[in-house]
């Protein structure tokens, strides 16, 4: 296969270690509540769990790519959370005292059982894309790193049934133990090729003095593509859509209290951040590299991988191997994560309510199975992918649909079910009128085909309409037809909202017991509404002293990162 006997010793114990942990945990699965959200782990396990979870490698696969073809602005392929990240303190401990086991289980409290479906379907269809995007980009990664002795298909279906095998094995609690140790392989993957490649090109400036239009390439807002108006939206949307990722309910909620959600989700993810510095620059670096080789990689895909063969073998035997393993534990780590999150949407909410009172066995047998089967179909869109970009692009777009329900639904209490529905359903019809529905070689709709030359330039790129202008057009569509609809429909019972209302006001305790989701213990003392606009529909709570500390705190980190990489850019 291209390696040395070295790397592939590295390879075997890195695998079986991983299932044997997998095995391990299944011993201890008795209910769905343990597969699906344990409520046990400490913060050092949720920082590993949230950073392992939201790293992979076809992120970095992205971020090098994009940095690659188009220099530093390519960062923003993954910092497009960047300015969300903040949030994320305030946002986990909402979605504990949620006391939910998943996010559909939220919009059947807030709404009703048929929003809940409705959610179920977006999230299994938003994972398996995330899942498909995240094994085409790591199997690019593997063919090039072993000069293409190992396929992407086969790379693709490996390392599927590798993570399928433990993450099916020990549910959530698997996930978030491998994680640890996953975690720790993904900051080697993200830094491991960086020293070498700056030094065989001469550092910085020799990047500079190598590559075309040096000064736009080292640009974090170059005038083209990706400028200030394309990085404030895809932030935007990064933050309306990420409420409703349906494994962010156990980034935030699988913590033994509300902090260990919040220090776990927010200082997980800011570590994910400096990793996209890394990512970025070995993108950079690459061109010169290349430049100075006269040779160029037949697909921007291929940067990483590319670089990792043609640097580690030289230097020591072992090290691809454990480039290889690092790569398959950042993909793994976010795989199982979301295979579980999608197959208890299946399991908790779709299948659950149409055969009830059958046993906890049962119950863990068929989310066993659905696990199985929304891989399938996140294996069959990784086949299908023209390139890592691409799909990530289009889960960018799925990830929003359902949060704007999610976001309108916590803070205005006349947001109806109804409005929820319609707004949802606009926002996907948007979005399809506006791209390109093919399959195979017919096509269905092509927008930029029929009717981008009618629009005005501004909002074209390329000749095709400018992503962030897609944006704009399906989330307004979402937001105003939720609202307007809201308005004109039955609103949602009194009794409902006050239930789900004392649910965000109601700080978990430790060892809090809750038999049923989206329900308070029966000895829970409900605070006092402390809303910022009372005696209105708007429920939007005084924050606490911590939660105001924590975000400004937050704030704090994303400027010193942006400032370092900016200096980076100018040294």
């Amino acid at each position: 296969m291209g390696l040395h006997i070295a790397d592939i010793l590295v390879l075997v114990l890195y695998l079986v270690g991983i299932t044997i942990i997998g095995i391990w945990a299944a011993k201890r699965i008795k209910t769905i509540a343990d597969f699906f959200m344990p409520r046990k782990f400490g913060k050092v396990m949720m920082i590993t769990h949230a950073f392992g979870t939201g790293t992979h490698s076809d992120q970095a696969v992205s971020v090098a790519s994009k940095s690659f073809t188009n220099g530093l602005s390519g960062i923003w392929y993954q910092w497009l959370w960047l300015f969300a990240t903040p949030f994320y303190w305030l946002i986990a401990p909402v979605m504990r005292r949620f006391r939910a086991i998943t996010t559909a289980d939220v919009f059947e409290a807030r709404f009703s059982p048929k929003v809940a479906k409705l959610f179920a379907i977006v999230g299994m269809l938003n994972l398996s894309i995330n899942i498909g995007v995240m094994l085409k980009g790591s199997s690019a990664v593997v063919d090039a790193s072993t000069g293409g002795y190992v396929s992407s298909n086969i790379a693709i279906a490996a390392m599927t049934v590798m993570f399928v095998i433990y993450g099916i094995a020990g549910g959530l609690s698997a996930a978030i133990i491998t994680d640890f140790i996953q975690g720790v392989l993904t900051i080697i993957f993200s830094f491991l090729l960086l020293p070498f490649v700056l030094h065989a090109v001469g550092g910085l400036d020799g990047i500079r003095d190598t590559i075309p239009k040096a000064k736009e390439m080292f640009s974090l807002i170059a005038p083209g593509e990706i400028g200030f108006f394309y990085v404030v939206m895809i932030s935007l949307n990064g933050l309306v859509g990420i409420v409703t990722q349906p494994h962010t309910m156990g980034n935030c909620a699988a913590g033994r209290t509300e902090m260990e959600g919040r220090v776990g989700w927010m200082c997980g993810n800011f570590i994910k951040r400096v990793c996209t510095v890394a990512w970025c620059l070995t993108g950079l670096a690459a061109i010169a590299y290349f430049n100075s080789q006269g040779t160029k990689p037949e697909h921007s895909d291929q940067v990483f991988g590319l670089i990792a063969a043609n640097f580690l073998p030289k230097i020591l035997h072992g090290l691809l191997g454990l480039f290889l393993a690092a790569l398959l534990a950042s993909v793994m780590s976010s795989c199982d994560s979301f295979m579980i999150a999608s197959s208890g949407l299946f399991t908790k909410n779709l299948y659950i309510p149409l055969v009830p009172d059958k046993t906890q066995k049962h119950y863990v047998l068929v989310a066993r199975i659905a696990s199985l089967a929304i891989v399938a179909c996140g294996v069959a869109f990784a086949y299908s992918l023209p390139g890592v970009v691409k799909g990530l692009e289009i889960f960018w777009k799925v990830s929003a649909m359902m949060g704007i329900a999610f976001w309108l639904g916590l803070f205005w209490r006349r947001t109806t079910a109804a409005g929820a529905w319609v707004g949802t359903i606009a926002s996907f019809v948007v979005l399809l009128f506006t791209g390109r529905i093919a399959f195979g070689q017919y096509v269905l709709w092509d927008f930029n085909a029929h009717l981008a030359d009618k629009l005005p330039d501004f909002m074209l790129w390329e000749g095709k309409l400018y992503l962030p202008w897609q944006m704009v057009f399906y989330l307004s569509a979402g937001f105003l037809l939720t609202v307007l609809v809201s308005l004109f429909t039955r609103p949602v019972a009194k009794e409902k909202l006050d239930n789900f209302y004392a649910l965000v006001r109601t700080p978990v305790i430790p060892d809090e017991q809750v038999s049923v989701p989206c329900t308070l213990p029966e000895d829970a003392v409900v605070p006092e509404k402390r809303n910022i606009f009372p005696n209105t529909n708007l429920e939007i709570a005084i924050p606490s002293r911590i939660s105001v500390v924590g975000f400004l705190a937050g704030w704090v980190c994303v400027v010193a990162i942006i400032y370092s990489v900016y200096l980076i850019a100018k040294v």
